[in-house]
């Protein structure tokens, strides 16, 4: 069976630095806030182009953390998108705030910027025949004042892809609202000259095993250039410590980064640009192989002036099941990200979300699937991977 992603091949590149650093952290055992931390958000942080960095636990935690940092909680609106993993919206209800939900553009698979334009005036108009609405949201208090107020829109760079910053931002500066970038799978990309996390107030990551930047288990970062967010972040990160760890100043988590796991990381950090541009180069073969198959076959799309991290390669077919079906007897796998849109999941059904609410992201979750993608995947698997849809397309 080809695999989906290769992380043995990237072991056997990087094994030796890796036992290397593994062994230092053993060595000095401070396992909780060792060296390696400081050292790898110094790394990550002139890697993104921002003044802060901050590791931690999971890309979920990250998300949290912004949210948290922001004093986000009851009686506020966040809008995102619905085609994303859940721990985008997730982190919402967390913290007890209100997730609206955005549609998507239909070639970026991104949220939609003239739609959530769209949803703030809805939300502000208290008219639903605007934008879809939560249910919650439709309400008003006794004095005639929206239940739930705007505060933030969490942006999803999916698939590697950064969103329109310019005309989001421009939106939230309009609207007043701070944008909370995930960027979990996007760590990588570039908009317009700007590294992936550093296009929002906060940026958010994610270091789990399959993303383009990946450790050995749960990681991730927050990223920012507000000295004053960083301090608010820091503290969060481990308990609302203030000046010391029994000087509590605020509610927070217990969301350390592993000494173990940014050890781990640094090394693969060091060829990380290299892995970037091999990735496009497996999506650029990719695309030059798929694009004669026309509407059979429809492959991503990367807008002029954005560069993908390209943490899966995705297309659009309305013969999915067929394809997938026949990659897989010739033990080439695939993946569907995500068969069912946010505003549909039970978890989300308080919210009152209906079929047709978001179209987009329901045409997509039909019919989208992802091939495999990784820095060391070898043109020679390409030309077979793409041959076989070809020639299950043409039966």
């Amino acid at each position: 069976m080809l695999p989906f992603i290769d992380l043995n091949a990237q072991f056997t590149r990087l094994e030796k630095d890796i036992r290397a650093r593994i062994d230092a952290v053993l060595a000095h055992g401070q396992y909780v806030m060792g060296p390696e931390i400081a050292e790898l958000e110094a790394q990550l942080a002139a890697f993104a182009g921002v003044r802060h960095c901050i590791g931690c636990a999971s890309g979920t935690d990250a998300l949290f953390m912004a949210l948290l940092a922001h004093g986000i909680g009851p009686g506020d609106a966040i809008f995102t998108t619905p085609f994303t993993f859940i721990a985008t919206a997730e982190v919402i209800s967390l913290c007890g705030a209100t997730p609206i939900f955005v549609d998507i553009d239909p070639k970026t698979y991104n949220i939609d910027p003239d739609k959530l334009q769209r949803a703030v005036t809805a939300l502000q108009e208290n008219d639903p025949a605007i934008y879809p609405l939560p249910r919650n949201a439709e309400h008003r208090t006794l004095h005639g004042e929206p239940a739930v107020t705007a505060k933030a829109v969490i942006t999803v760079d999916l698939f590697g892809l950064p969103c329109d910053y310019d005309r989001i931002n421009a939106i939230a500066q309009k609207e007043g609202l701070h944008v909370i970038e995930d960027a979990a799978q996007g760590f990588g990309g570039v908009y317009r000259g700007k590294r992936a996390c550093s296009c929002g107030t906060i940026g958010c990551t994610s270091f789990f095993p399959a993303k383009p930047l990946g450790c050995y288990g749960d990681g991730g970062a927050v990223f920012t250039d507000d000295n004053m967010i960083a301090d608010i972040l820091r503290s969060i990160l481990i308990h609302g410590k203030g000046e010391d760890k029994y000087e509590n100043v605020r509610i927070g988590l217990n969301a350390r980064l592993d000494t173990l796991q940014a050890a781990i990381l640094l090394p693969k950090l060091a060829v990380f640009p290299e892995e970037l541009r091999q990735r496009q180069r497996v999506a650029d073969e990719y695309t030059e192989r798929l694009s004669d198959l026309g509407s059979l076959v429809t492959p991503p799309s990367v807008p002029e002036g954005y560069e993908s991290a390209w943490a899966q390669y995705s297309v659009l077919s309305d013969r999915r099941t067929d394809i997938q079906k026949g990659l897989q007897e010739e033990g080439i796998p695939t993946a569907i990200y995500y068969p069912k849109p946010l505003h549909l999941q039970t978890a989300f059904s308080f919210l009152g979300y209906h079929k047709g609410d978001m179209p987009v992201s329901e045409a997509c979750a039909a019919r989208i699937f992802s091939l495999p993608m990784h820095p060391y995947l070898k043109t020679r698997e390409i030309d077979r991977i793409c041959a076989c849809i070809k020639k299950i397309i043409e039966k």
